[in-house]
């Protein structure tokens, strides 16, 4: 287990130097001279100059990429252009709405679909299979900012059981910081449940026709109690590939849901962020998120792991 978890520390952090080369290129040498790009146009030679000198650009690509790559090590993501202020404290303060509100989503969607993915499984070719079926894709085809108007609407303009957007804060307290995220998590999390029971389903219909399930079943236990006590384990690697690549997703992907609840979270920094052309924050959120996404691909690969043990001696 242990050389199998350094392999894959070794691949996590080749895939974060490969990343941190692609990041630079693209925001740094690709635009051509970036403090033209982030001062437009119509600014004078002389505020180029200067904005050029304050972000270090006046030294060679390499020597700056070592030298941004040298201060993430240590914390350092430099200073907003826009703000004025550390982007490593900005990403920090937003995380504290962004990553809450990632697994409230996340546990909500396995909550959700774990049960509906093993209750359609077992009742496979019923009527009630075919309405969960129905239902999740469904939850599919909604964009997830419809879905989000549609509760704003009804619970908090009709029933006025939440408010409508902003965050409170963590220093008024959980309850009214994790009421604020509620409905933001059901946006994010129904349609991620949608698509994590249809893939548990078919991994645990999959597990229907080998000998154990069969076994089981000549033991006297009904479907449902055989896949609950000896398929889901087997169906696991694929459902753990769909809610790592979920958590990437939602951790990255929900700049349009912060946008329709007014959250100041990390996805409605970097919309800010490029409405600014602000390409010190642009450069920094996205290897922060760069770095998340692989290292939850590394965490799904040990659980791999824990689940089939067969894994580690590949």
């Amino acid at each position: 287990m242990a050389r199998y978890v350094a392999s894959r520390l070794a691949s996590l952090v080749v895939s974060l130097l490969v990343a941190s080369v692609v990041v630079f290129v693209a925001l740094q040498v690709v635009p051509g001279d970036p403090a033209a790009y982030m001062l437009g146009m119509s600014a004078s030679p002389e505020k180029v100059a200067a904005l050029r000198g304050e972000l270090g650009l006046d030294a060679g690509a390499v020597e700056r990429y070592l030298g941004w790559v040298a201060g993430m090590a240590h914390g350092d993501f430099g200073v907003s252009y826009a703000y004025r202020t550390p982007v490593a404290e900005m990403i920090l303060d937003r995380l504290q709405v962004s990553l809450p509100l990632t697994l409230l989503a996340l546990a909500l969607s396995t909550l959700i679909a774990f049960p509906v993915g093993l209750w359609a499984a077992a009742r496979r070719g019923r009527l009630v299979d075919h309405g969960i079926m129905g239902a999740t894709q469904l939850g599919v085809a909604v964009p997830n900012f419809w879905f989000a108007m549609l509760l704003v609407l009804v619970f908090s303009i009709q029933l006025r059981w939440f408010s409508a957007g902003g965050f409170p804060g963590w220093g008024g307290g959980v309850l009214p910081a994790l009421k604020a995220l509620a409905l933001p998590a059901i946006a994010l999390a129904l349609p991620q449940a949608s698509i994590l029971a249809r893939v548990m389903r078919s991994a645990l219909i999959d597990t229907l026709g080998e000998d154990f399930i069969r076994t089981a079943r000549a033991k006297g236990l009904t479907r449902f109690q055989a896949l609950w006590r000896h398929g889901v384990r087997n169906a696991l690697i694929p459902v753990l590939t769909i809610i790592g690549l979920q958590f990437s997703f939602l951790l990255a992907g929900a700049i349009i849901i912060e946008n329709v609840f007014f959250l100041p979270g990390v996805g409605r920094l970097v919309f800010q962020a490029i409405s600014q052309r602000d390409l010190v924050v642009v450069q920094s959120v996205v290897m922060i998120l760069v770095f998340a996404v692989i290292l939850v691909t590394f965490l799904v690969d040990v659980a791999y792991a824990l689940v089939d043990p067969r894994l580690r001696r590949r």
